[in-house]
């Protein structure tokens, strides 16, 4: 369900103390849904250099745009073999693979409390 309001999503990041998450976050306000597909620019300069308004080099910037679905929305709208397959094209773990692996961790950090 997508908000009939104008919210733009804030991509922010936890201050870079240590012990702190590298993942960033959304504040999704009350009223509004978290989206499903996010839109991001690349920003690379391209090492060239092309004249500015008052004559200064001012540096060539690429642009590309990326998308970024929402993982929990693929893995309730598709089945679970083409959803394997998006998650190998991006490099991770098929589900159950990644399931059995998240267990093992799991059971070595008991061990290791003694749990």
């Amino acid at each position: 369900m997508s908000s009939k309001t104008n919210w733009i999503p804030e991509i922010m990041y936890e201050d870079a103390d240590e012990g702190s998450s590298s993942i960033p976050f959304v504040m999704v306000p009350e009223e509004e849904e978290m989206p499903t597909l996010l839109y991001i620019f690349e920003s690379r300069q391209t090492g060239e250099f092309e004249p500015g308004l008052d004559g200064e080099e001012v540096p060539v910037v690429q642009w590309d745009l990326h998308q970024y679905a929402d993982m929990l929305i693929l893995k309730e709208r598709v089945d679970s073999d083409t959803y394997d397959t998006i998650r190998v094209a991006l490099g991770l773990d098929p589900l159950e693979d990644a399931v059995k692996k998240g267990q093992g961790i799991t059971q070595g950090v008991r061990n290791n409390l003694n749990i």
